[in-house]
């Protein structure tokens, strides 16, 4: 197939003009890019579907490579349904903006541009507690938040084998526990059967 110089220019005029349209705030040539663009992809697909030949249809008398390639020629008309849907629901959404605005140009959005213009930086989130009394352990949540210095490293944290040996079993300073024996020993003490087995204590009763 031998490409046309004038519908390769048109194709490259048409895409350069789509972009360049695309690019405008109004509507209305925004949907005159679309629609340039869609012609220009369509004219690209033509380019590339290759040489000339026979119609797509059964004849015993000609080779496979003398027909055409119908696939192209399925896209193409795919790709004009489709840019005929898009192009309108755009010309609705121009109707409708111009029903509501009087207008077909599309606006800056204020809270757009105030986010392109706040400091990341100073904008960090940090933690204040405000009122200390707000939480149920009051001003000590308020200390704890305040001296934090970062998490805690599991590895400096002193478990029981770092002391080994640094108590003994008699020294005051180390608590001892109690042993279920002796906390529920019934044994009655000395003191108490010296005083109920006293038999002078009889005698002096009246």
């Amino acid at each position: 197939m031998t490409i046309s110089i004038l519908l390769l220019v048109g194709m490259v005029v048409c895409f350069a003009a789509g972009v360049a349209m695309l690019l405008e705030r109004s509507l209305t040539r925004m949907v005159l890019g679309f629609l340039l663009l869609g012609n220009a992809t369509n004219l690209l697909v033509f380019f590339m579907s290759g040489s000339f030949g026979a119609a797509p249809l059964f004849n015993p008398d000609l080779e496979p490579g003398d027909y055409s390639d119908p696939l192209p020629q399925a896209f193409i008309l795919t790709a004009i349904v489709i840019t005929f849907g898009v192009t309108a629901f755009l010309l609705a959404l121009v109707y409708r903006s111009w029903r509501l605005a009087q207008a077909d140009t599309v606006e800056d959005d204020e809270e757009d541009i105030a986010m392109r213009t706040v400091d990341v930086t100073a904008d960090d989130e940090t933690f204040v507690e405000a009122d200390a009394g707000d939480t149920e352990f009051g001003s000590a949540a308020e200390a704890a938040v305040a001296t934090a210095t970062g998490p805690v490293d599991l590895n400096e944290v002193a478990t029981a084998d770092d002391h080994a040996g640094e108590f003994d079993a008699g020294d005051a300073s180390s608590p001892t526990r109690a042993t279920p024996d002796a906390e529920h020993d019934d044994t009655p003490s000395s003191d108490a059967s010296a005083t109920t087995d006293d038999p002078t204590d009889e005698g002096s009763r009246p």
